[in-house]
């Protein structure tokens, strides 16, 4: 049901990545290539995403029980799980469903818990359209110039598709619009006995002070806090800086 991509070596330990809203599993090529030693990447586009079934539900719920079904088509019977954004919401999920399978957590700028306003004003009314691959391109430079080109131009070439005389990124609007309200839904909490690294990005809105704080109560000396000073894309934005959070989370 799930279109998977891994990178890094096939004998290398298994780490499971989750792109965030409108994203796929691409966004972890570069990152995991370059950046991280040792391990061999899954990286699913999530339901909805990319080149995955568009099928609903599109819930948190059900995204943690594709992740179960990709571990177990797999054969991986536990591993460590990295999640940004909406896929930090997924990742929790997954830990929650399953325990036994998820042997620490990543959350990278995690959205979960947000504030409803905060997510009216912020979620896109509508679709964005453009009737050239010139226009898709300024559209996206402008939606990300925090991030460098190469990473740009892999994003029009991986999740761009041309229908009739309009490029549309490759995902559901309905999906997308469903992740932004499962992201309102009050905070679900990693387990207890769940190692965690929680990663905030500065620059970004989306991690809410409650949400640490419950973390910090919740997981006590499981929870390991890190800041970096950038935006929402930090594993694009500072990959160097948020890869070697991870590698140093995850053990060398």
């Amino acid at each position: 049901m799930l279109h998977v991509r891994q990178f890094g070596p096939e004998d290398g330990k298994p780490v499971l990545m989750l792109h965030g809203v409108t994203g796929h599993g691409g966004h972890w090529k570069r990152f995991a290539e370059f950046f991280i030693d040792g391990f061999r990447v899954i990286a699913p586009d999530l339901r909805g995403h990319g080149n995955s079934t568009h099928l609903p539900p599109w819930t948190l719920e059900q995204h943690a029980a594709d992740l179960l079904s990709v571990l177990d088509t797999l054969k991986v019977t536990g591993l460590p799980v990295v999640g940004h954004s909406f896929g930090g919401a997924a990742a929790i999920h997954l830990a929650r469903l399953a325990p036994q399978r998820v042997t620490k957590l990543v959350l990278l700028d995690p959205a979960i818990g947000l504030d409803p306003q905060f997510t009216l004003d912020t979620m896109p009314p509508w679709p964005h359209v453009s009737h050239s691959a010139g226009q898709a391109a300024g559209w996206l430079r402008e939606k990300w110039a925090e991030v460098g080109m190469f990473d740009v131009e892999e994003e029009l070439r991986e999740n761009f598709v041309r229908i009739g005389s309009s490029w549309l990124p490759r995902y559901s609007y309905p999906a997308t619009t469903t992740a932004w309200s499962e992201m309102s839904r009050a905070a679900q909490l990693p387990p207890p006995d769940t190692r965690t690294l929680l990663v905030s990005a500065l620059r970004s809105p989306f991690v809410r002070p409650a949400f640490v704080q419950a973390c910090k109560i919740t997981l006590r000396d499981n929870l390991t806090t890190a800041e970096l000073d950038c935006g929402h894309m930090l594993h694009f934005e500072q990959p160097v800086q948020t890869a070697g959070l991870v590698m140093d989370f995850l053990g060398r």
